[in-house]
């Protein structure tokens, strides 16, 4: 893989960039304080937008790191940061990605999400040349598992009670893509 970073991406109606500390209040108040955007993540609801800030500062730092990857969807119209994408893992042995997301309740079921794992693996497989990339949902998630079926991934296997989340020991779905499929999708 050619690693790059985590450029600047944008799309039709999104801008996908690095986070700034700026970003934490409306982290806070878009997504990270609902415990329906967590409730299948690994990480808890912040309590308060000094934890969100705390975790976009560890973050930040990480950004050095030519490996990481991790995007704050923002509006284009407004400038409002709705969500996040990014690669929780990769394997460079095969050179296969896993991609993690959440966004804001205010912002489901309009296409942003699709919008941002399209750009992302769009990028993923165009520059830093991955051959795969693949997304770990839970079973009940059904909202990622659209998503990941709209942005060309195919459904691959259930692997019962292998992980934990806010909802606590789950069953895991993977959705995967390779760049064979994505180049004739």
């Amino acid at each position: 893989m050619n690693h790059k970073g985590t450029e600047t991406l944008e799309s039709n109606r999104l801008i996908l960039r690095k986070f700034k500390s700026e970003d934490a209040d409306m982290m806070f108040q878009n997504w990270a304080n609902d415990q329906q955007v967590t409730k299948f993540l690994t990480w808890p609801t912040h309590r308060n937008a000094q934890e969100s800030r705390s975790i976009l500062d560890f973050w930040i730092s990480q950004y050095k790191d030519l490996e990481t990857y991790r995007w704050c969807i923002v509006l284009k119209d407004n400038k409002n940061p709705i969500g996040s994408i990014s690669v929780v893992s990769f394997n460079p042995h095969v050179e296969s990605l896993e991609i993690g997301y959440c966004i804001g309740r205010n912002y489901w079921n309009q296409g942003f999400t699709t919008e941002a794992v399209q750009t992302v693996v769009d990028f993923l497989f165009s520059q830093v040349s991955a051959n795969r990339i693949e997304a770990h949902i839970d079973p009940q998630n059904e909202g990622s598992g659209v998503v990941s079926i709209k942005s060309g991934f195919k459904y691959t296997g259930l692997r019962r009670q292998v992980a934990i989340n806010n909802t606590g020991i789950c069953d895991v779905i993977t959705y995967e893509i390779l760049k064979s499929d994505y180049y004739s999708f």
